[in-house]
């Protein structure tokens, strides 16, 4: 019966192993981030990102983007564009406060990485890949949004740009 202990206890070992989940490395959004916007006019920047980051380049299959901006902190530099974007014309903050993107993989490129995932905007979801890099402890990435995909001001689809580059800078620690 002794004889049996090692080897039972190492089989139980290897069994517990098998189910252990290995996490990614959480990071915390450090508040000199950027999110800027163009689409020639109107050009600005939000504020408001708030989220939750898990990512670790060797285990991606366990890394996550949990964020959202709260629209109403948008700045074109201009009171009166502002009160605009935050219109129900436009945004409208008061029934969609913010834009939320949920990854649901990260994968390798030749560039960086990808994160494929959901963007809500305007109570639309649609899926969206955002390319990114990470370098010293920094998320950058860009991605174009089409304002009209996620019905923003569709009542003049040719006022403003519909199309938008949006510049992604998020500088994290552990």
């Amino acid at each position: 019966m002794k004889k049996l202990i090692y080897p039972m206890a190492a089989l139980g070992l290897i069994v517990a192993s098998a189910f252990t989940v290995i996490k990614s490395q959480d990071w915390k959004i450090a508040d000199s981030y950027s999110i800027k916007f163009d689409g020639g006019d109107p050009s600005g920047e939000f504020r408001g990102l708030k989220g939750t980051v898990s990512f670790d380049p060797a285990n991606l299959a366990s890394s996550k983007f949990d964020a959202t901006i709260d629209v109403a902190s948008i700045n074109t530099g201009n009171g009166m564009k502002n009160t605009h974007a935050k219109s129900e014309k436009w945004f409208d903050a008061a029934k969609y406060p913010t834009i939320k993107f949920t990854s649901s993989a990260i994968t390798k490129t030749a560039s960086g990485y990808a994160a494929a995932g959901t963007l809500e905007m305007h109570g639309v979801q649609k899926p969206v890949t955002i390319p990114f890099t990470f370098e010293n402890n920094e998320f950058k990435g860009s991605i174009e949004v089409n304002r009209m995909d996620y019905n923003v001001n569709t009542a003049e689809p040719n006022h403003g740009s519909q199309k938008f580059k949006v510049d992604i800078d998020v500088p994290v620690t552990k």
